[in-house]
């Protein structure tokens, strides 16, 4: 079975950088899609970065395109996710989660069917202060 567990949260000031991991146990990421998610009191859990389970393809949404990149080592077993020029509105509670490598996660359901996902890590908090 699955199990994903986020790290390296904390407190930036904006315009600052964090990296995010997302370490898998149990089964190898190169099973798996891995979505990254955000989510803030009072709104829905947002998608913002898939990775397939071969790296081909790779989605961001368009709040975070170009300053976030996602990246997997299969020897670490781990997805990482490079946060650059941060901002007050990156502010939230950020998840991983892992869909079948067959399958429109990273292509669809990262941006309208996020409860597709399944084996959510507990989170990780970003604060981005101005």
């Amino acid at each position: 079975q699955l199990q994903l567990a986020e790290s390296g949260g904390g407190l930036v000031q904006s315009g600052g950088s964090l990296r995010l991991s997302c370490e898998a146990s149990g089964l190898p990421l190169d099973h798996f899609a891995i979505g990254w998610f955000r989510q803030v009191p009072g709104k829905e859990r947002q998608g913002i970065s898939c990775i397939s389970s071969d790296d081909t393809n790779i989605y961001y949404s368009e709040d975070v395109k170009g300053r976030f990149t996602t990246s997997t080592d299969l020897a670490k077993n781990t997805v990482f996710l490079q946060m650059k020029d941060l901002r007050s509105e990156d502010t939230g509670n950020y998840f991983c989660a892992a869909g079948p490598a067959q399958g429109k996660y990273c292509s669809e359901y990262i941006s309208t069917r996020p409860r597709k996902f399944a084996s959510w890590g507990p989170g990780t908090q970003v604060t981005v202060s101005s």
